[in-house]
């Protein structure tokens, strides 16, 4: 890997080798024509439409299949004369390389032992698996529901290797169990038609007869009554009695634990040397420098009381919480509006894809987070999607939608994505191609933004886009402390609640998202920082040249990057300027 990196540093020779090019455009072509195969929900959110019957296969023999042909993939990738490309084509090579030593390290760790977490996995795959589908033709109903059919095969696969996981020692935390059994429960009901997945049906291409709409209905409501939610009820049982769930939350503690961790914080981070401890000790110094910030705002509001006292009032005061659900989304929307009003005078590309503000579904409300965003599938039928959780409105502050709508929508998530879904000549494995440190820090470097942009109005806008920043250190000292160092659930909580103002109900979904999902949470922090001290090198370089509209564009111009080469790439543009 390190060898690999510094090609993009090497000094680029001008001329071409055709040969070179044509055997990377033929490896990325194999690929990509082999990722879609392998995984057709992928290649239908990609706007492929081949695979729409089906579900993934994930069996013990699917799993050797595919991580001895990504094996030959990066056997041909690595014999490519990298020198002999171009710019263009040594960050694609990098790319490659970083993606499929990535996949090959999780085939060989066998993490289809824990298929999911709080967040995501399979039967949230299964969930999502008609969201932005375009469904315009009989045959387009017909693979949804023949998708519906193949639902209980693909989560028999995952239950039996979710069982190699009790044999092996390699299980999720019962805690985890407990906070998605809600959700895995509420798709077991007594009509088909009240279940997410018969959303589709309900208003259907109007060219469609009538007669084969009550066809494609009946069909629609058999799949899901006879198939989908057996394999949800299979599914419960299974977590409820047969698996074996630990009692213990760190990741270390598991079979293997240790390599385990520290692969989820490479994969991660895109970090390489990073250690737990080092990790660990930049986030309580995080913790420090943002409290002395939030005390200030607390000492100019001249409030009568400490820094928990002041948290307490944030938390309960009624000022600060919408009282209907449209209330929270219109104060979303008003706020996504007035930052796109000032997006132009911060970059100079802007995306043609637009995104809406949509409430997170019901049935997966009480168990989510505050909000997340979704974006758009290639050809779909909508825009991107930037989801805000309505349930329990008396733990959605106000105060910190504009740090969420920064972080979710614009300049974060929607603007970064749909920027790296419209850049021109890339091989297709990079439009959607996504790293959290990179994704994530840069979503919370646009929660910074948000500063200069004039975005907060209020101290305690303010306070809570240091809330929200507060938040992300915390995850460094709380993640390796979960995973690496035997703290306690309730350790974490009181941490977090020491620290930030979130809401009760908040700080514990996000605790459990961190036991779930190891190693995820570093993400945000180490890659924001990372942000910053490329920023900072490039305006000490640059001096009076230095333009932000431009420095923002040459960050994202290359769409989703591991750290080490958004670094190359920026001295790069800091060293050819003129």
């Amino acid at each position: 890997m390190a060898a690999a990196m510094l090609l993009i540093t090497s000094a680029f020779v001008s001329a071409q080798t055709p040969v070179a090019e044509q055997q990377l455009n033929a490896v990325m072509a194999e690929y990509w024509d082999y990722f879609l195969r392998e995984n057709p929900l992928a290649a239908t959110h990609a706007g492929i439409s081949e695979f729409n019957d089906r579900m993934p296969k994930v069996t013990p023999e699917d799993q050797a299949r595919r991580l001895e042909a990504e094996r030959r993939f990066l056997r041909r990738a690595r014999d490519i004369d990298g020198e002999a490309l171009g710019l263009k084509g040594q960050v694609n090579v990098e790319l490659f390389i970083w993606v499929l030593e990535d996949s090959i390290a999780a085939y060989e760790l066998n993490l289809s032992r824990i298929p999911f977490n709080t967040f995501s996995g399979f039967f949230m795959n299964a969930l999502t698996a008609s969201n932005g589908v375009l469904m315009g033709s009989v045959s387009d109903y017909e693979d949804y529901i023949a998708r519906l059919r193949d639902i209980p095969r693909y989560f028999d696969e995952n239950l039996d290797n979710m069982r190699a996981g009790v044999q092996s020692g390699f299980v999720l935390p019962q805690i985890v169990i407990d906070g998605i059994l809600p959700t895995i429960r509420a798709q077991i009901n007594d009509d088909s038609e009240d279940s997410p997945f018969f959303e589709p049906l309900q208003d259907m291409a109007g060219a469609i007869p009538d007669a084969v709409k009550s066809r494609l209905r009946e069909d629609a409501r058999d799949a899901i009554s006879s198939a989908v939610m057996p394999a949800f009820a299979r599914l419960a049982v299974f977590l409820e009695g047969e698996y074996q769930a630990s009692r213990s939350l760190g990741a270390e503690d598991m079979v293997g634990g240790r390599e385990y961790y520290a692969f989820q914080i490479r994969r991660y981070t895109t970090l390489v040397n990073v250690t737990s401890d080092q990790i660990h000790d930049i986030g309580l110094t995080e913790v420090a420098r943002i409290r002395g910030d939030m005390d200030a705002i607390i000492e100019d509001l001249a409030f009568d009381g400490d820094f928990s006292a002041f948290a307490q009032f944030l938390r309960t005061d009624p000022q600060f919480y919408a009282t209907t659900a449209e209330e929270l989304l219109k104060d979303v929307a008003y706020t996504a509006k007035r930052i796109d009003h000032r997006m132009p005078a911060f970059f100079k590309t802007l995306p043609r894809q637009s995104y809406g503000v949509l409430p997170v579904p019901d049935e997966i409300a009480p168990n989510y987070v505050t909000g997340s965003y979704n974006p758009a599938p290639l050809g779909g039928s909508h825009g991107g999607e930037f989801w805000v959780n309505t349930y329990a409105l008396d733990q959605r502050p106000l105060f910190e939608i504009p740090a969420l709508t920064l972080h979710e929508a614009v300049p974060g998530h929607h603007h970064q994505g749909a920027l790296a879904r419209e850049m021109p000549d890339v091989p297709e494995f990079r439009r959607d191609l996504y790293f959290s440190a990179f994704g994530e820090g840069w979503a919370l470097y646009a929660e910074k933004l948000g500063v200069e942009m004039g975005i907060y109005r209020t101290p305690y806008e303010h306070f809570g886009r240091l809330s929200y920043e507060m938040w992300r250190a915390c995850r460094l000292v709380i993640d390796t402390g979960i995973h690496a160092r035997g703290w306690s659930r309730q350790q974490a909580i009181d941490f977090m609640s020491a620290n930030t103002s979130l809401s009760a109900g908040n700080i514990r979904a996000e605790i459990d998202r961190y036991i779930s999902w190891p190693g995820q949470a570093l993400a945000y922090k180490l890659g924001e920082l990372k942000i910053w001290e490329m920023r900072r090198n490039a305006q000490s370089e640059l001096g009076d040249d230095f333009d932000l509209r431009e420095f923002h564009d040459v960050l994202l111009g290359n769409g989703a990057l591991p750290m080490a080469m958004l670094e190359a790439v920026v001295d790069r543009f800091i060293a050819d300027k003129p």
